[in-house]
C-alpha cells in the first residue's frame, strides 16, 4: 500500500466520524434529557425567540446523524462496509447534518421584509 492523498483523506474521514459522533449524540441528549436548548437553531452564536418550539427538529437531525456516524464507525471496525459504503454513508451524513441545521436555523427566524432602521424607528415611536 502506497501512502497518498487519498490515503490520508480517507483516514481523515474515519477519525473525525469519532468526535462528530460524540458531539451529535451529546446535543441530542442535552435536548431531549436535559431539557438544554442553548445550541437549537443558532444564527450567528444566538438562539432564536422560542427555541423550544424547534428542539425536537434539532434533536432529532442531531440523534440520526450521530447514530449513523457511530453505525459507520463500528462497521468499518467490523469490516461489515467496504470502503464505498461507508465514506457514503458518512459524507451523505456529514452534509445533510450540515444542511439540515441551516434550514432549522433560517427557519426559527421568520424572513423580515424591509430596512431594519425602518422598523426600529417604527418600534421606538410607539
Amino acid at each position: 500500500m502506497v501512502f497518498d492523498i487519498s490515503i490520508a483523506i480517507t483516514w481523515m474521514l474515519f477519525l473525525a466520524l469519532s468526535p462528530m459522533a460524540f458531539i451529535w449524540l451529546r446535543r441530542a441528549w442535552k435536548i431531549f434529557i436535559k431539557r438544554d436548548y442553548s445550541e437549537v437553531a443558532l444564527k450567528g452564536g444566538e438562539a432564536p425567540p422560542d427555541p423550544e418550539k424547534w428542539a425536537p427538529a434539532t434533536g432529532i437531525i442531531n440523534l440520526v446523524a450521530g447514530a449513523a456516524a457511530l453505525i459507520t464507525i463500528v462497521g468499518v471496525i467490523f469490516a461489515l462496509f467496504p470502503y464505498k459504503t461507508w465514506s457514503s454513508i458518512a459524507g451523505v451524513t456529514l452534509w445533510m447534518k450540515i444542511f439540515a441545521d441551516f434550514i432549522i436555523s433560517r427557519q426559527a427566524r421568520p424572513f423580515e421584509l424591509g430596512r431594519k432602521k425602518e422598523k426600529a424607528k417604527a418600534k421606538g415611536k410607539e
